[in-house]
């Protein structure tokens, strides 16, 4: 060991804690907006290195814990934000919940280092033991999936996004969670090399490389043969107002924000075309069927302001608000839904959203937190309602598309209706109140589902960032945040159903738990 490294090592047993706190902060830079990429593998090796020195399994959870809470506290700190449009919620308890989560969140990596670190050999050279260095990408990627739907899951920033798009490749093999270890693996790699294992470096090395070409050269046949039998190009107009959260429900601005969407909306040619408008794009409600005091205005009128935008040909997906009521006629529920407005002013099928978020869409143990005064946790009187889960609405001569409102595009290997599938995905989202940092982080997840899937993403949103995504993951055209603006195109074509849009979390579950064999297999060989 040089000098230098016995300083780092000396600094590191003192307080190992503080360690790994600023260990996983920098780990989060690699993320959107800063995409430092090579500082998140430096200390993600920095981190397998100072748990793999821990004296016990206690001090190795404690050592994850802290590199998780550092990791979470920045990569999230868009959360302090949007507890700002929150009902009279004051700013600071927004970093308060930033940190609480963080707190719970930190878990799962801890159970990854602490699990590791059993698996490590006892000798002096366990730093770089291969036992070691799989079985940590193994752990990272299996916790990362358990926090994918453990307390109806929270899978926001996953490490593999990192790799997006240039890297990503794999992704269409073993998803999101597989390239999460594949980035721990890479960071693996520095550690053989700093401690001078040049030849399992490059092996190591040599064999992700392998992995990676040989996912792009497959797909890339199989892209080949999809696109020699031509594809229709349909046209599309994605619309963002520029309207802000603090606006968004001001029923003094409603007219003005309706008429954001309405400028950037007319048509420019005569071309039957797809328009599509952001999550809870207009207050109106578009259905019939209510008691009238719900109404601000008509059923009719409403969708009639929506049919003067378009061309006779033209179909309509926007964002709207379905209410559900019980047997007296009051409102008990409601769904945040898409709706399919034809030309003519009929509606078309509707798709409500399944994957709610916790107290931003309803709010879990309402009577209890009522009780005690947390009610304006979440807005509103009423809860939204869950839809029954990913499918496929059949838009006509317009394709098949598949609907993730907002949060739903997060969660890998939930977003497609499998035996349905779409030609493209539509996520209109709701970013206003993400700060920052959200947005831009939302939309490389959605990039990550656009190569698992193998389909083109289109996203729509009131203030940014919208984006047409293609089935590779690159963006081909996109509007700034808080910038108004529309995107006249064509959908990109969708490529073949790619390993993962066959089978799922299925594979990547599977790839960790082979590389969790392999760990337990040199342990034994190495005794």
């Amino acid at each position: 060991m040089t000098a230098t490294s016995s300083r780092i090592a000396a600094f590191a047993d003192r307080w190992p804690k503080l360690v790994a706190l600023l260990l996983g902060a920098v780990s989060a830079t690699g993320f959107a907006p800063l995409s430092f990429w090579p500082l998140t593998l430096l200390a993600v090796a920095g981190w397998m290195a100072l748990v793999a020195r821990a004296p016990r399994g206690r001090r190795a959870f404690g050592t994850g814990w802290a590199f998780g809470v550092g990791h979470f506290a920045l990569g999230l700190n868009w959360i302090a934000t949007a507890f700002t449009y929150q009902a009279a919620m004051p700013a600071w308890l927004g970093w308060v919940a930033v940190v609480l989560l963080s707190l719970y969140l930190a878990v799962y990596p801890a159970i990854a280092a602490w699990g590791a670190w059993m698996i490590r050999p006892k000798a002096d050279t366990h730093f770089a033991a291969p036992s070691y260095l799989l079985a940590f990408a193994a752990l990272w990627a299996l916790t990362e999936w358990l926090r994918s739907w453990i307390f109806t899951g929270f899978a926001w920033n996953p490490l593999g996004v990192v790799a997006v798009p240039h890297v990503a490749a794999p992704a269409r093999w073993i998803g999101t969670y597989g390239m999460s270890a594949l980035v721990c693996l890479l960071a693996a790699v520095l550690i053989l090399a700093w401690f001078r294992r040049s030849v399992a470096a490059a092996a190591l090395f040599g064999g992700l490389l392998a992995l990676w070409g040989t996912a792009f050269l497959a797909q890339a046949g199989a892209d080949a043969a999809v696109r020699s039998k031509g594809a229709k190009r349909t046209p599309i107009t994605v619309v963002q107002p520029n309207v802000g959260q603090q606006d968004k429900w001001e029923g003094s601005k409603a007219d003005a924000n309706f008429a954001k969407l309405a400028r950037l909306t007319a048509p420019r040619d005569e071309r039957p075309r797809l328009i599509l408008w952001p999550e809870a794009a207009i207050p109106d409600y578009l259905e019939t069927g209510y008691p009238s005091y719900y109404y601000d205005r008509a059923p009719a009128a409403a969708r009639g302001r929506l049919t003067n935008l378009m061309n006779p040909g033209d179909l309509m997906l926007l964002g709207a608000l379905k209410l559900e009521f019980n047997k007296t006629g009051d409102a008990v529920g409601a769904r945040n839904a898409v709706m399919t407005v034809h030309a003519d002013g009929t509606l078309g099928p509707r798709y409500d959203k399944a994957h709610l978020v916790p107290y931003g869409e309803y709010l879990p143990m309402r009577p209890i937190l009522s009780a005690i005064g947390l009610s304006r946790l979440a807005p509103g009187d009423i809860d939204f309602w869950p839809g029954p889960g990913p499918h496929t609405l059949d838009l006509g001569a317009f394709g098949r598309a598949g609907l993730q409102i907002c949060y739903e595009i997060i969660f890998s290997g939930q977003v497609v209706d499998r035996a349905h599938r779409p030609d493209f995905l539509f996520n209109p989202s709701n970013d206003a109140w993400f700060g920052a940092w959200g947005p831009p982080q939302h939309l490389a997840q959605a990039r990550l589902r656009a190569i698992e899937e193998g389909l083109p993403v289109v996203r729509a949103t009131p203030t940014g960032i919208s984006a047409v995504i293609d089935a590779d993951g690159h963006i081909l055209a996109s509007i700034p945040m808080h910038t108004p603006g529309r995107i006249d195109t064509t959908l990109p074509p969708p490529h073949a159903p790619t390993l993962f849009a066959r089978f799922g979390n299925v594979l990547p579950v599977g790839f960790a738990l082979l590389l969790l064999a392999a760990a337990i297999a040199f342990r034994r060989r190495g005794r």
